[in-house]
């Protein structure tokens, strides 16, 4: 494959994603890779059936927030969910859409290149650009010398980094971007990576949400996800005491 699209952390925006999906590099691209949180947000069962029409170009991966929506829609999830769209989201899905997000692999493998959601090891394991060389190399120790790249998701911040002659990439998130405004995914071809970010019409994006999800909580939702913005500082010290772990 000579041009991949890594879109991560997709959380059922439907009008994001058909933002990325109308780029002209995501148009044609060999290959769309799902990087995981996939659906638990406003507007799940819809997501899911456009990335299915994607038909053998998507290629799946499954988060953390995949894995508890299957818990929470078979009656098997332990403790309190993170927040309300979850808990709604998983009764909304389907039974077939449910098997599909089961079924999914925590990582694949596609040239010398691994692509995960949060670590290769770990669905919901956190560490960031800013995290120790110590850190990163405890955390890839288990990948293949083969693996030249990993690309991940998780953090929703895009970046690109250099950890022990092996390139790190976030690929941001598509539905819930932090640090800017836009939906952010990454390009990977022969020529190496590019992070790109999608802009389009928020404002119009909450009222197309507002009308179309039944989340009851759905204005809140946008009011935080959509129309604002956490910045980078903000995530980046919301994370901190998980990645130090």
């Amino acid at each position: 494959m000579e041009r991949i699209v890594v879109l991560a952390d997709i959380h059922g925006v439907l009008p994001a994603l058909e933002a990325v999906l109308a780029e002209p590099d995501v148009g044609t691209a060999d290959a769309v890779v799902l990087a995981g949180d996939i659906a638990s947000g406003p507007m799940p069962v819809e997501t899911l059936d456009l990335l299915v029409s994607l038909g053998e170009r998507a290629v799946w991966v499954r988060g953390n927030a995949d894995r508890e929506l299957v818990a929470m829609a078979r009656g098997e999830f332990e403790g309190e969910p993170q927040d309300q769209v979850s808990s709604w989201a998983a009764a909304a899905l389907r039974v077939d859409q449910v098997e599909l997000l089961d079924r999914l692999p925590t990582s694949v493998t596609i040239g010398n290149t691994l692509i995960c959601h949060a670590t290769p090891r770990d669905d919901e394991e956190m560490v960031l650009v800013d995290s120790p060389i110590s850190r990163w190399a405890d955390v890839l120790s288990g990948v293949p010398a083969e693996v030249r790249t990993v690309v991940c998701g998780h953090t929703h911040m895009p970046y690109a980094r250099q950890v022990d002659r092996r390139l790190v990439v976030n690929a941001g998130s598509v539905g819930m971007p932090y640090g800017a405004p836009g939906a952010s995914w990454a390009l990977l071809t022969p020529a190496g990576v590019e992070l790109r970010r999608t802009y389009f019409d928020t404002a119009k994006a909450a009222e197309y949400l507002a009308k179309h999800s039944s989340y009851s909580g759905i204005d809140g939702w946008s009011d935080e996800y959509l129309l604002a913005n956490y910045s980078d500082t903000e995530a980046l010290e919301a994370f901190r005491p998980r990645s130090e772990v």
